[in-house]
């Protein structure tokens, strides 16, 4: 199982356009060849952050300059899962073709269910939608927070972000990659449903991903990101890159508050998740590490 986080798809500085989202992800697909090389069976999930923020305001655009409808978060969500999910496939379709690899690549619409009582629904935390350095007057639709970047690159809107509890279908997607197929799955952390009805929120991506892995049986679990390892102190003059950490390590530093909400924490808590439940190893590296067998932070019972 494999997570591709934002950069994957959208990086700093960058617009969004259609081309540079198609370039990244043929760069982090071109990276998978290692593993597809190997025989690897390979399920992706991705991210959708900043594209279900950029959605919602294109709605919004719509339904104030056009009269058009605006559409809930969860419909959002369904719309950015169908197009990275089609970026995805035409990236895998390039590389394989470069590389002469025969694999077939299918994605599925993803619906996660998640809990109404999820405390995650009074305490929103999710970034969506693009960076801004300050909060500008027609970006304060009511009822919505803005939290600053931990990474200082501005301030996003946050939303609320339950933790997944199943997913739909997911014996269809461990059949699919068994058989030799690239599935992509759980996008942007899957549409939330609560029994079937979908809710205003997006689930992170990371945990998704780990309940995935966990329920098809996958060995190991690999998170995208935009740094080689995971680090504490990040960014101080101690600051220590980890090779590889136990479960009670990883909590350890957790709790110590060494990584970042909305940053490096879900995404340790994704992989103690994955190896607690029964998986091999996670691990936390950048896309371009893929071919390094010792890449990354490897987090292991």
């Amino acid at each position: 199982m494999i997570a591709f986080g934002g950069n994957a798809l959208l990086r700093a500085g960058q617009k969004g356009t259609f081309p540079e989202q198609l370039e990244n992800v043929e760069r982090t697909c071109e990276n998978l060849v290692p593993l597809l090389k190997k025989g690897y069976n390979i399920v992706i999930g991705h991210g959708n952050g900043p594209q279900v923020g950029n959605g919602l305001l294109r709605h919004q655009a719509g339904e104030k300059e056009y009269g058009l409808p605006a559409q809930p978060m969860d419909f959002c969500g369904a719309e950015t899962q169908g197009s990275i999910a089609y970026l995805i496939e035409s990236g895998m379709d390039r590389v394989m073709e470069k590389h002469q690899l025969d694999r077939k690549v299918v994605s599925l619409v993803t619906r996660v269910e998640v809990s109404a009582d999820d405390p995650g629904f009074k305490n929103p935390t999710k970034p969506v939608g693009p960076y801004y350095k300050e909060i500008p007057d027609q970006v304060r639709d009511e009822g919505a927070t803005y939290r600053e970047d931990p990474k200082g690159r501005g301030w996003r809107k946050v939303v609320a972000s339950p933790v997944p509890i199943g997913i739909r279908n997911v014996e269809l997607v461990g059949r699919l990659a068994r058989e030799g197929y690239i599935v992509v799955t759980v996008g942007g952390g899957g549409i939330p449903v609560v029994k079937g009805k979908g809710v205003e929120a997006v689930i992170d991506k990371d945990l998704a991903s780990a309940l995935c892995a966990n329920q098809i049986g996958a060995d190991e679990f690999y998170i995208l990101t935009d740094v080689p390892k995971v680090y504490i102190n990040f960014r101080k003059e101690n600051e220590q890159a980890l090779d590889t950490i136990t479960v009670a390590q990883a909590r350890q530093y957790l709790a110590e508050g060494q990584f970042a909400e909305g940053s490096m924490a879900p995404k340790v808590r994704a992989a103690i998740l994955f190896v607690q439940n029964g998986g091999k190893e996670c691990i936390i590296t950048e896309a371009g590490e893929l071919g390094n067998p010792s890449c990354g932070t490897r987090i292991v019972k």
